[in-house]
């Protein structure tokens, strides 16, 4: 090959390279944030957009009450330039975990200025403890709480970019305020006498607060309380003089205790409903946003008939 051709492509070969050096710029520049679980997780990503690579301690499909982190858990909030937790006693585990971690991120709490509803658990033959509910999520009010604490965090953390944030921020609460638009019509359409339901665990109290349809769970809040054969007896007593037509599973709970409670009590089982966390991408309520739509739809459809 001439000279002057193999020199004539210097040029060419180096912008080409630098280009590829961008590229890996660009990709490594993005803020790390962890998210304590699916649910958290989602809402990060929604605010953080491309700027963000968000990580899930808690996977979809998987319980955030009784997990137990592993080490590699601590080597991810080391690395993290951000933490989202929920608060409001959900991560009982979180703090153990930061601390044998050493990050130096900051740690948010999304649910910082949610109003909490106190919650009631069997204390284990020794009457009822209570608590605050965690799962504030499930009114769309308090989620849009929890997206305004994400986007005021990344902007404190990365101001370059505040701008990005605060956009994608409130085209993500139009949607919000459109889903709770569609929760209410179709909670609205269920007969008022009929807007009862059967779940595992106490965990759609906002959802009951908000909207109008009331749960009843042999467990309280936490998956780590265990329903007593009273509390089990009670519920199919409950169903049958009531005539509630239909109990759910849940995605992180062990459908036994739901069979059970239908086969005793000859409720239908409605479907699975997702409390504390996402399905996986393939699954029915990968965001947040399907999450609620899919749980809506079950509801409706199991209650809806006159």
């Amino acid at each position: 090959m001439p000279t002057w051709r193999l020199f004539s492509r210097v040029p060419l070969v180096a912008a080409l390279l630098l280009g590829l050096v961008a590229q890996a710029g660009a990709a490594e520049a993005k803020l790390r944030a962890v998210a304590t679980f699916s649910i958290l997780g989602d809402l990060v990503a929604q605010v953080g957009g491309d700027r963000v690579a968000v990580t899930t301690l808690v996977q979809p499909n998987a319980d955030a009450h009784g997990y137990t982190p592993a080490p590699s858990d601590a080597r991810t909030l080391a690395d993290a330039g951000l933490v989202v937790v929920n608060g409001l006693g959900l991560e009982g585990w979180i703090d153990r975990l930061i601390k044998a971690s050493g990050t130096k991120a900051p740690i948010v709490v999304a649910s910082a200025g949610v109003r909490p509803i106190e919650a009631e658990d069997d204390d284990h033959g020794h009457g009822h403890a209570h608590h605050d509910d965690p799962h504030a999520w499930q009114n769309i009010a308090n989620a849009r709480v929890y997206v305004g604490n994400i986007r005021d965090a990344l902007a404190r953390i990365d101001p370059d970019h505040a701008a990005t944030y605060a956009d994608n921020a409130k085209t993500y609460l139009a949607t919000l305020d459109a889903l709770d638009v569609e929760v209410r019509a179709a909670i609205s359409a269920i007969p008022a006498a009929q807007r009862r339901v059967i779940t595992t665990h106490d965990a759609f109290g906002y959802f009951t607060a908000a909207y109008g349809l009331t749960f009843i769970a042999p467990q309280g809040v936490s998956t780590d309380s265990e329903a007593s054969p009273r509390d089990v007896g009670r519920i199919i007593r409950q169903i049958r003089k009531d005539r509630i037509p239909a109990v759910f599973l849940e995605n992180i709970a062990d459908p036994r205790l739901m069979q059970q409670v239908a086969r005793e009590s000859g409720a239908a089982i409605g479907g699975k409903v997702f409390s504390d966390a996402l399905s996986g991408p393939d699954g029915p309520a990968p965001t947040y946003v399907a999450m609620m739509r899919n749980n809506v739809a079950a509801f409706a459809a199991a209650l809806g008939k006159r």
